[in-house]
């Protein structure tokens, strides 16, 4: 048969009415196993496509979720985006995911538009603060999850780790260890938890009468080239730290590099600790002291809440924060004595 055929024809080759054929290719209501078999059977004969813009402008749902990423170099996005596939689609939705630099720049604003209107509700995985998309999702009330989100008050709903209070126990940690020159390698300031994983290393410092020395503070982004090059000129310090902190586990692996370089023995002459606990944290030599983010839990936590406002749920404004586990291994030991 021809392509392009509609639910009418579906209907009628199921023998079935419109509305349970509908129901039926949208799993949307009851319908009889062996009349839902039948009509995909009829669905399949044809060549019938759903037309899901179509249904989303009549009010109807596309079963979509639309999730926003700002570049894949990050080494979270994979398990989240995972995670947030797994519980969509186990709560009935599929994903469509888009990536841009900038959702509201001029050339990517149709394609932002067309991802609202398709998709049933959207989640923002680690928006930066400066997409204009943010203020206008916020300005519509649009229904939108943000994840790892910490840069300001926004009135949409956020799902994010407990970044500062999981960074002061690793810099308690460290404390403990008799370390006093400790230093912190920053991440960008795109979502704002690189900043709040500093107030918890200020923190902890100040807590326990220690000096935050500026020369201490090192500009990553995130990155492992960054990682390595700022653990190499603080390592290069005449009074260089004894142990090293990093925003994020890529960067902690660039210090171990830079480390071993230089002839220095991890956890021996410098102790070292990430954030995130990504899988290669425990593959790393030696292994990764690092903090687990609660990925899997923020991204399932993130779908629920996105699912609720589907279903007429206000959430505007919310914010959900998930606890951190410290993870102790081999790359944090005693302060060097000498």
């Amino acid at each position: 048969m021809a392509k392009g055929k509609t639910i009418t024809q579906v209907a009628e080759l199921a023998g079935v009415s419109v509305i349970t054929a509908s129901r039926a290719i949208r799993g949307v209501g009851y319908v009889a196993e062996e009349t839902r078999k039948r009509v995909l059977a009829a669905a399949e004969q044809v060549d019938y496509t759903p037309n899901l813009l179509a249904q989303r402008i009549r009010g109807g749902s596309s079963k979509l979720i639309g999730v926003l990423v700002h570049g894949f170099r990050s080494s979270v996005l994979h398990e989240l985006i995972s995670s947030i596939n797994d519980e969509g689609r186990r709560l009935g939705y599929d994903l469509l995911v888009f990536n841009a630099v900038s959702f509201g720049a001029p050339d990517r604003a149709a394609t932002s538009e067309a991802m609202r209107t398709l998709c049933d509700g959207l989640i923002f995985v680690l928006p930066d603060h400066r997409d204009p998309m943010l203020e206008k999702l916020e300005r519509a009330k649009a229904p939108c999850v943000l994840i790892n989100f910490s840069a300001r008050e926004i009135e949409l709903p956020v799902v994010v780790g407990a970044n500062r209070s999981g960074a002061r126990q690793a810099v308690e940690h460290l404390i403990g260890l008799k370390h006093k020159r400790i230093a912190f390698i920053t991440g960008t300031s795109d979502t704002g938890q690189s900043a709040e994983r500093q107030r918890g290393y200020e923190q902890a410092m100040q807590a326990a009468g220690l000096d935050i020395r500026p020369e201490y503070i090192g500009q990553g982004d995130f990155t492992h080239p960054s990682g390595y090059r700022e653990a190499s000129r603080l390592l290069k310090l005449k009074q260089r730290p004894t142990a090293i902190f990093a925003a994020n586990d890529d960067m902690a692996f660039g210090a171990l590099d830079a480390a071993q370089e230089l002839g220095l023995s991890v956890p021996a002459d410098l102790s070292v600790v990430g954030y995130d606990d990504v899988t290669a944290a425990s593959y790393v030599f030696p292994k990764l002291t690092t903090l687990r983010q609660p990925l899997k839990e923020i991204a399932v936590r993130a779908v629920a809440e996105l699912v609720a406002i589907i279903n007429g749920q206000d959430a505007a404004g919310m914010r959900i924060e998930l606890p951190t586990r410290f993870v102790v291994r081999d790359s944090t030991g005693p302060a060097p004595k000498r």
